[in-house]
């Protein structure tokens, strides 16, 4: 029969977790993983905090970006490196809560990853091509319903808010826009902005630089309310559309095989990091809002659940597939 651990050994072996050279933040670069490509929203956070957690560890930290497969291709990368802290996932939880509902991704979100550390948030945006001829939310519904088969919007990923916003309006205003789906923000945008597909839900990291220079024009917001950047434009709730509400919250996750002691230094130094001046005036100049308060390993887990749970029921409710 194997004899408890007494309580004096456990707290020496935490101890020597945390102290040891081969353990998180040791003697080796940490990696942040990124499953987009470079240019978008999760992009853009990672190397918000990447140079600000190199000088809190005083360590190199590498972004490495690993698209496809709707973050599948980074999550598995990430969960097949030793779970010592030394390579961590840096994204928006869409790639957690979102895409496994409608894509096969080889892991288990809510089993094989924890969430270490809450620290921004993003908001979707209904957005257009310059060209588009409607200059609002309630216009574009109208021109879309006056030129039925001919309208299409764009995505950054099959499985995502972005595709699930598209399909909501779809079936609660009565359109038929056929949905394109992007490996990313960047390429989606790109369609955009050189109108050969007018219409996208995006992220608000990515298209505020785009809509300040005229090169997107915002219709309206996917989200429960108005927004400090865009006062005067109104929500798609308030157009009749409240189920169009969407934001996700950009943060560091884990391996769920990391010991315990190591989460808790890797949140500790995260924490350190979103509370630097630095970072929150980064976040406010790309359209990020910081996430307030340091939420504990089972808060964020609980939150990781909730959000996955309402994604369940609205791939059911809308029956949202692949295209």
């Amino acid at each position: 029969m194997m004899q408890r651990m007494p309580p004096w050994t456990a707290i020496a072996l935490a101890a020597s977790l945390l102290a040891g050279g081969a353990h998180a933040f040791g003697d080796k670069p940490v990696r942040l993983i990124v499953p987009a490509p470079p240019g978008g929203t999760i992009d853009v956070f990672a190397r918000i905090i990447s140079d600000q957690l190199a000088q809190e560890i005083r360590q190199p930290v590498i972004v490495e970006n690993r698209p496809g497969a709707g973050g599948a291709i980074a999550v598995k990368h990430m969960l097949s490196q030793p779970a010592d802290g030394s390579t961590l996932l840096v994204t928006v939880t869409n790639i957690l809560t979102e895409v496994p509902h409608v894509l096969k991704v080889g892991f288990d979100p809510m089993k094989d990853v924890r969430p270490v550390a809450q620290m921004a948030r993003s908001v979707m945006l209904f957005i257009a091509s310059p060209q588009f001829p409607a200059r609002d939310g309630a216009e574009a519904i109208a021109y879309v319903k006056a030129h039925p088969g001919t309208l299409s919007f764009a995505s950054y990923s099959q499985g995502t808010a972005s595709q699930y916003a598209g399909a909501i309006l779809n079936r609660r205003a009565h359109l038929d826009m056929e949905h394109v789906a992007f490996p990313g923000s960047a390429p989606a945008l790109a369609q955009v902005m050189g109108n050969q597909i007018p219409l996208m839900f995006d992220g608000s990291v990515t298209s505020k630089p785009l809509i300040a220079g005229g090169k997107v024009r915002l219709l309206a917001v996917a989200y429960k309310s108005r927004l400090p950047d865009y006062p005067q434009v109104p929500t798609l709730a308030e157009l009749g559309y409240p189920e169009v509400d969407f934001s996700n919250w950009s943060g560091v996750f884990a391996s769920a095989q990391t010991p315990r002691p190591l989460l808790e230094k890797i949140h500790g130094a995260l924490a350190r990091v979103n509370a630097r001046k630095a970072v929150r005036e980064r976040y406010a100049g790309t359209g990020f809002e910081p996430v307030e308060g340091d939420r504990s390993l089972e808060q964020m887990s609980t939150d990781l659940r909730t959000e996955f749970d309402r994604n369940a029921e609205i791939v059911r409710n809308f029956d949202i597939r692949l295209n």
